[in-house]
Parts: C-alpha cells; sequence; structure tokens
C-alpha cells in the first residue's frame, strides 16, 4: 500500500470516529501517523539528487509577497497592476504555468511579489504542480490568498486545508511548548497551566508513535494534540496571510460587506481599480518593515536610501541594524544616538538591545583609538632603544 493509500485510510478511520473521551488517544495516534505519512510524502525520493524541479526564483527587494489561489481569479491582472510587469491574463484556466515575479516600489522599499500558478484541490499530494507552488510560497514573508468573491466560502477552506496539509500554519504564532530529545532518561512532562486538551497518557502514546522513549516535554500554554505534533515534527512554517477578494464588482454590496468585515480579508476590484492602494497598506502593515534612516556626525541625515529592517529577518534592534551595515561594525560602537518614534527625548544615548521603530533616525559613535603613552610632553614612549648601550654614540666635539 502507498503513502498516499495509507493517507486516505487514515483520513477515512478518523472521519468515522466518533470523538469523544473514551477516542481522543486513538485519535490522538491517528494524527501522530498521518502527521508522520504527510511528511514522507513531501521528503524527495531516495536515491535522487538535488532538490527537485521546483521554481527558480533569486529573492530580492527587501520582503517577498506570495499570490495564491484557484485558477482565474485575477492574480496575474494584480500583479501587473502592482507592478507594471506583463503576466499573461486570459478568459481560460492555468494561463500562468510558472513562476513571474515583480517589484512593488512602496515607501522607500522593493516589496518581490510573485505570481505563482493556480492551484487545486490535492495540490498537498502533488497534482497540478501543488508541490512546487506551496514550496515558494513557504519561503515567502507574506502570502496574499486570491479568492474570488463570486463564487462559494468552500474555496478559501480548502486552500487553507492544502496549506496546512504541507506543514503551512496561517496566521498562527507557534506554540508555547518546550520540546528536547534526550538520550536517557525517559520522559520528563511538565507544565505550568491547566491543560484540558491533552494529558500525560496522551504525550507519551504521541511521542512513542514517534518512537521517541527519551525527551523532556514542558507546556507553557494550553495547547492542543496537533500543537504538539507540529513542535514534534520542527518543520512547520508559520506564516501571515491575508485573504483577498476579487472581482467585488460583480456582487450586491450586502456580500462585499460581508466579506470585507471577516478577519484577515480585504475586498478589492482589478477590472475597476477598487481599493488597491488599501492593499498595499495592509501588505506594509502585515510585513512589519522597519525604515532606519542614518546620519553622519556633524551632517544631515540621508532621508534617500534608508537601512530596511524586519522582525522576520534578523531583528529591529540597533545591533541588528548595525549588522546589517557590516559584520565588523559591530565591535567598534561606542554607543548610538536615536531620534524617532522609538526615543524618549532628542537625541538618546541607546545601546545595542534598543528596538528602533519606522524612520528612526540613528548616528553611531565609534571608539576613539587610544595612543599609547599619553601624548603631548606626557608622552613616556620614545623611538629610543631601552639600553644605553644600543644607543647611537654622538661624534665627539671637534675641538
Amino acid at each position: 500500500m502507498g503513502i498516499l493509500e495509507r493517507i486516505k485510510e487514515i483520513e477515512a478511520e478518523m472521519a468515522r470516529t466518533q470523538k469523544n473521551k473514551a477516542t481522543e488517544y486513538h485519535l490522538g495516534q491517528l494524527k501522530a501517523k498521518l502527521a508522520k505519512l504527510r511528511t514522507q510524502l513531501l521528503e524527495p525520493p531516495k536515491g535522487s539528487s538535488g532538490g527537485g524541479d521546483g521554481f527558480e526564483v533569486t529573492k530580492f527587494g527587501h520582503g517577498r509577497v506570495a499570490l495564491i489561489g484557484f485558477p482565474s481569479v485575477g492574480k496575474s491582472t494584480l500583479l501587473t497592476m502592482l507592478t507594471g510587469t506583463h503576466s499573461e491574463a486570459a478568459s481560460y484556466e492555468f494561463t500562468t504555468l510558472t513562476c513571474i515575479p515583480g517589484i512593488i516600489h512602496y515607501n522607500d522599499t522593493k516589496i518581490q511579489l510573485l505570481d505563482l500558478p493556480g492551484i487545486i484541490e490535492g495540490a498537498s499530494e502533488g497534482k497540478g504542480r501543488g508541490r512546487q507552488v506551496i514550496a515558494v510560497a513557504k519561503s515567502s514573508d507574506l502570502v496574499l490568498m486570491v479568492l474570488d468573491a463570486s463564487k462559494s466560502e468552500g474555496h478559501r477552506q480548502i486552500l487553507t486545508r492544502e496549506l496546512e496539509a504541507v506543514g503551512l500554519r496561517l496566521n498562527k504564532r507557534p506554540p508555547q511548548i518546550y520540546f528536547k530529545r534526550k538520550k536517557t532518561g525517559g520522559i520528563s512532562f511538565n507544565t505550568t497551566v491547566p491543560l484540558t486538551h491533552i494529558d500525560e497518557k496522551l504525550c507519551y502514546q504521541i511521542l512513542h508513535e514517534y518512537k521517541i522513549h527519551n525527551a523532556e516535554v514542558l507546556f507553557r500554554e494550553d495547547a492542543t494534540v496537533d500543537d504538539l505534533i507540529d513542535v514534534i515534527e520542527g518543520n512547520r512554517k508559520y506564516i501571515k496571510c491575508v485573504y483577498v477578494y476579487n472581482k467585488i464588482d460583480v456582487v450586491g454590496i450586502d456580500d462585499v460587506d460581508n466579506l470585507a468585515r471577516q478577519p484577515n480579508s480585504l475586498v478589492i476590484s482589478c477590472n475597476l481599480k477598487l481599493n488597491l492602494d488599501r492593499l498595499l497598506a495592509r501588505m506594509w502593515e502585515e510585513m512589519g518593515l522597519v525604515r532606519v534612516y542614518t546620519k553622519p556626525q556633524g551632517q544631515q541625515p540621508d532621508f534617500s536610501d534608508p537601512v530596511v529592517l524586519s522582525t522576520d529577518r534578523g531583528g529591529c534592534t540597533v545591533e541588528d541594524f548595525c549588522n546589517h551595515i557590516h559584520r565588523s561594525l559591530l565591535k567598534d560602537v561606542k554607543y548610538v544616538l536615536v531620534w524617532g518614534t522609538s526615543a524618549r527625548h532628542y537625541p538618546q544615548h541607546c545601546g545595542l538591545s534598543h528596538g528602533l521603530q519606522d524612520e528612526d533616525v540613528v548616528q553611531i559613535v565609534k571608539k576613539k583609538e587610544k595612543e599609547e603613552g599619553g601624548r603631548g610632553r606626557f608622552k613616556s614612549h620614545t623611538n629610543a632603544p631601552d639600553r644605553i648601550s644600543d644607543r647611537v654614540k654622538k661624534a665627539p666635539l671637534k675641538t
């Protein structure tokens, strides 16, 4: 029996099993088996060299945004309108067959926008180049899930289910669970909060399913079985997602109002160019990019070319700012002067752990090189030899 058949068999058994206190341990074991099989499905076949036939797109700019959706929902049209890059759009499905990149120039930054081929149900199992599309989405900082406002709400659930099947967690944060494998000592189970979804026996069964018999587990929140499996797998990607409903010009105003009020949702119309400015502002807000301007000593700040930082790409502290400029700069920093919203007063003397905010101005003050032996008439170091016998003797005076 192949991996796909075993996955379908476990899913069918989970569907017909009633959910109650008596079956929660059995369901937990089935979820662990399902996660193991899906991980095996994503691994490259044995004996193959290389990563497969994915889309080769070089990272460019200060952030990367991926457009994901069903065929013919307006992804190519949206890319053309936001970036100016031509992406072929037609009235038939699967017009885009490869990844087409474009660059958005917004707030003195460059954001890479990727137009990916449309994915269909079963993409996590490899249908319609679904794995390659999802692999590119894993390397993105933000996912824009483009949906058709005139279609049913089931499309959003299908896409979310396909992305979660391959390890993408949309609009979630990593669970507060500490997990570490050990060589000996058995399983140590501890918790700092009352648990309502999982207990010690179920945790042991899931760990034994992964053939883990020596480990340390600490729950810092009321987590579920799925959260524990995600931590054990260790290959999950937690990414932000905005649900973009296109073609709002073909539905009623009440439907548009209902879609716009859903969480993490935005409504646009590429045909009438409606709400595209709000889409750019929402992308900027979700990505959390921080522009920091430099100020040389004794000169005006340089507002033309900012240093762009983000929490997902390194961090937003003064130390990250110095590393972004040059790695060797950090050891020469004496202190930093900061102007902006992160400073309590202007200017503020800050250390390397100070957190920077958008449009801050930073001036780096370096350590001065110490002169050995003092200076001026207090200078104690001379170039003469230490021993008198080694000094050059003066010529005798002429008499």
